[in-house]
Order: structure tokens, then C-alpha cells, then sequence
């Protein structure tokens, strides 16, 4: 036990004087300051915000791009329920929960109080969730490390598959995308044989199809083009917000302890499984409050517990979704796909070898959390007169300045303007699927993970002597392999039970 003890105090140490030096500082603020910015403006999202970013990572050593990126994916909770409760705009999905009982409060002068009590409640669940990573993550890659490719293999197909299945309406229309960002993955040079896939003659695609021009056309040019219609400025309602007018009263506080306990419990818990996330956490957060109020008919009339739960959901949620991402390599969302593609391009190989070969990267993003939150903190009350303000800015004066840096981000990473008509195609294709109602997240996990799991994929067929069922055989990689297989198939019978009571209920 004390020898756990001493190794994951050395490696807090060696977290803290990475996270800690000024360079490292320096992107935290960044990352967590566009994150609430992003978070505030409707119709843009982590994803998007974080693809448009992408190529600024490049030039950046692994750490510092991690935990800028981060810092844009947990900095949005706090600045989307900002937006929510001032406003009855959510900036993301996870933030819209906020909506239901922010918005009445903030009708009733007690804006300040739902503001407070928020972030107060995003602290205690972000800090929680990092709590979990740093206990959970050494026990976790302890088991990694004896995998072999079949059980990489099998991992990854059931991330994918529950990350396209879970969240999804559409079981069919998730899969079809997975499969779709699959053959994005397999365009370029073959690293067994030599040979072409999928390049058409093009020696621009030698190299495969650049991760930053698929998320920033897939998210970022499709965002901008369907917001462009949709978003107008925001009209601020309501009093000027006081710190005197922020302090909550005992009754508040005896309201909030207990959802926030169980708002953290629920989103550290499905934060952690692939495709759920924040937004699944957040509304059942709130229907639970729901469930156990002895008072439900307070609810959407500004209830203090329908606030603070599902925002520590939501920011638990944020920062137990690095688990799997960072030990085991398998993102359970777009925006962990991204965490991933900025460690690939850096030529470092994300899974339970991280922690061990690269301890200052891992620790380092760690420790960056508890910065980044406390900077949430400390920003979040201050800034909310400029979000306010950055809210009534016409969106149409705003997108021509995005797409101008999704071109120069995109075209700075290789300097080829091939990358830049590939966004273009890229967000004609996130546009169309839109309008088609096709998920976009699959695609960019597929891609990911497609390359991944077909490495692997070989790898163990060499082993095996090409026999499939060998995968089957392994206690670990059959276990995984058969949940996946129940995964989907109860997933597809979901679906045509929906498919059946539809109808009857015409």
C-alpha cells in the first residue's frame, strides 16, 4: 500500500511540474477561456471549437496541445449554463437541462444565486472526476498492459459500436457512419504492402486524409453554415447580476448538497462509458432530482436542484470521459477522437503505455485539470457582462471571421491548399447530413479508431494463422467481443420495437 502511495505522489509530483510550468499555464487559460466563449455562443459546440483549433496544436509539444484542447472541452460547461440561465440559450447540449429552472430564476431576480450555486457545483463534480482518473487510471493500465492485439481489437469494436448505438436514435444511420469514417481511415499508402487505397491518383492523399480538414469541415463549415440562419442575437432580460445578489441563502445550500452528490455520482459514472457523456448525465441527472423531490411541482419553475444537478453531472461527466481515452486509447466521443488524433499527429501512441512511457504527459494533463477548474472559478462570475455583450453581436458579423481561420488553420498544417478544398468537401458532406439527419461523430470516430483497430486487426490474425475465432477463444477479447455483439443486437431490436409502436400509437 505504500509503495501505491509513493508512486502516485511521484507522479503528481511529476504532474505538477509539468502542468505548472509557465508555457503549460499559459494554454490552460487559453483552452479554458475560449472553451466558456464557445460554450456562450449558440450553434458552435466543444467539437467544432475544438477542430477549428486543431492545427494551432501542431506546432505545440504534446502536453501543452492536450491540455489546450481539454481546456476547451470542460470550459464549455461552464460558460454554456452561463448563457442558460441568463438567457434561455444553451450553449451546448449538455448545458439546455439548465434551461428548465435557470431561466425562471433568473425571472424571479435570482439569477446570481443559479450562477453561484452552478459553478460552485461544476467545481465539486470536475473536481471528483479527477479524483476518479488519478485512482482509477494506474489500476486500469496495470491491466492494459497485459493485452494483446486481440483484446485492443475487441475494445475498440465495442467502443465504437456503443458510442454509435447508445446515444444514437438511429442504430442503423450510426453504424453506416462508423463504416464511412472507417474508409476515410484506410485512405492513403498501406503500411504492409505499399500499395494505394482510395488516393485516385492524387499524392495528396499518399499520406491519408488530414485529420483537422475532416473535423474542421465535418464540425466547424457545416456548424457555420446551419447557424447561419438558425442563431440571432441574444436579448439580455432581467437585472444587472451583484456579487451581492450571488450569495446563496441557507435554504439554497441545503438544497443543493445532495443533487450535487448525486448530479457528480451519475456523471463520473456514465462520463465513463462510450457514448454517453455530459448531455445523457445531465438530463438524467435532472430527472432523478425529479423522482426524489418531495416537491416535483417545483421543478421548471426555478427549482435550485434542477440547476445544480445536472451542471456537476455534466462537468463530472467532462472529466471521467478521459479515462478510456487515455488509458486504453478508445475515445467515447468525437471530442475524445480529437484528443486522440493530436497525440497520433505527434507521433505518440495513445493506450496504457502512455502512463508509463510518457508519465509527464499523462500526469501533466491531470494536474492541468485542477488549474483549468479553478480558473473556471475564478473567471466565470467576473466575465458574465462580456458574454452578455458578446450575445447581442449580429452572428452574421461572426462566421466570415471562423471561416477565415478554418482556412488558414487548415492550410498552416501541411501548406497545401489540397487540405483546403478537402474542408470544403468536407463541409458540403456534414451539411448534407445534416439535412439528412446522419450523425457526424460516428464518422470522425470511425476514422480514429479505423486504422487502429485494422493494425491490431492484423496483428492478431498473424498470431492466430489467419483463424477468425481465435479472437473468440482469448477469455478477454470473447468477453468483449460477445458484449458487443448484445450491445448491438439489443440496440437493433430497440429499433424496430420503437419502429412497431409508432405507428400503433398513430
Amino acid at each position: 500500500m505504500m509503495d501505491v502511495f509513493a508512486t502516485l505522489s511521484g507522479n503528481i509530483g511529476i504532474g505538477l511540474a509539468t502542468a505548472f510550468s509557465p508555457a503549460n499555464l499559459l494554454y490552460c487559460f487559453i483552452g479554458v477561456f475560449a472553451g466558456m466563449l464557445v460554450g456562450v455562443l449558440p450553434g458552435i459546440g466543444a467539437v467544432a471549437a475544438m477542430s477549428m483549433l486543431f492545427p494551432l496544436t501542431l506546432s505545440l509539444p504534446p502536453t501543452s496541445a492536450l491540455i489546450l484542447l481539454a481546456g476547451i472541452w470542460y470550459g464549455t460547461a461552464y460558460g454554456g449554463s452561463t448563457a442558460a440561465i441568463l438567457l434561455n440559450v444553451p450553449g451546448s447540449t449538455s448545458s439546455a437541462v439548465a434551461c428548465l429552472d435557470g431561466y425562471p430564476m433568473a425571472k424571479q431576480g435570482r439569477a446570481g444565486i443559479a450562477l453561484m450555486m452552478t459553478t460552485v457545483g461544476s467545481f465539486f463534480g470536475g473536481s471528483v472526476g479527477i479524483l476518479l482518473m488519478m485512482l482509477f487510471s494506474p489500476l486500469i493500465v496495470g491491466y492494459a498492459l497485459e493485452f494483446t492485439s486481440a483484446e485492443y481489437f475487441a475494445l475498440m469494436t465495442l467502443g465504437l459500436v456503443a458510442a454509435s448505438t447508445v446515444a444514437g436514435e438511429s442504430v442503423v444511420k450510426s453504424l453506416a457512419m462508423v463504416v464511412l469514417g472507417i474508409m476515410f481511415g484506410t485512405v492513403g499508402i498501406d503500411v504492409y504492402t505499399g500499395g494505394e487505397r482510395f488516393t485516385f491518383g492524387q499524392a495528396s492523399l499518399y499520406d491519408g486524409i488530414s485529420i483537422a480538414a475532416l473535423a474542421m469541415g465535418l464540425f466547424g463549415v457545416s456548424e457555420v453554415i446551419t447557424s447561419i440562419r438558425a442563431v440571432h442575437a441574444a436579448e439580455m432580460r432581467g437585472k444587472a447580476i451583484t456579487l451581492r445578489s450571488m450569495i446563496p441563502g441557507r435554504d439554497d445550500v441545503k438544497r443543493s448538497i445532495a443533487p450535487m452528490v448525486r448530479g457528480t455520482a451519475i456523471g463520473s459514472f456514465f462520463g465513463a462509458l462510450p457514448g454517453t457523456g455530459p448531455a445523457i448525465a445531465a438530463f438524467l441527472s435532472y430527472a432523478v432530482e425529479k423522482r426524489v423531490a418531495r416537491e416535483p411541482e417545483r421543478f421548471g419553475k426555478g427549482a435550485i436542484e434542477g440547476v445544480v444537478a445536472p451542471e456537476t453531472a455534466n462537468n463530472a461527466a467532462d472529466q471521467t470521459a478521459f479515462i478510456p481515452t487515455m488509458t486504453l486509447g478508445i475515445p467515447g466521443s468525437a471530442t475524445m477522437a480529437i484528443m486522440l488524433g493530436a497525440l497520433m499527429i505527434q507521433g505518440i501512441t495513445p493506450g496504457p503505455k502512455l502512463m508509463t512511457e510518457h508519465p509527464d504527459i499523462f500526469w501533466g494533463l491531470v494536474m492541468s485539470f485542477w488549474i483549468g477548474n479553478v480558473i473556471l472559478v475564478v473567471l466565470n462570475i467576473p466575465l458574465i457582462g462580456l458574454w452578455v455583450r458578446i450575445l447581442t453581436v449580429p452572428y452574421q458579423l461572426l462566421y466570415p471571421a471562423i471561416l477565415m481561420f478554418v482556412c488558414i488553420g487548415v492550410y498552416t498544417v501541411n501548406t497545401n491548399t489540397f487540405d483546403v478544398w478537402m474542408v470544403v468537401l468536407f463541409g458540403v458532406l456534414g451539411y448534407a447530413m445534416r439535412i439528412a439527419d446522419l450523425p457526424a461523430a460516428p464518422v470522425l470516430l470511425g476514422f480514429v479508431l479505423g486504422p487502429m483497430m485494422e493494425e491490431h486487426f492484423r496483428r492478431a490474425m498473424l498470431v492466430a494463422d489467419g483463424d477468425f475465432l481465435a479472437l473468440f477463444h482469448r477469455p478477454v477479447s470473447g468477453v468483449v467481443l460477445g458484449l458487443t455483439l448484445a450491445i448491438l443486437v439489443w440496440s437493433l431490436w430497440s429499433t424496430v420495437r420503437l419502429r412497431r409502436v409508432r405507428p400503433a400509437a398513430m
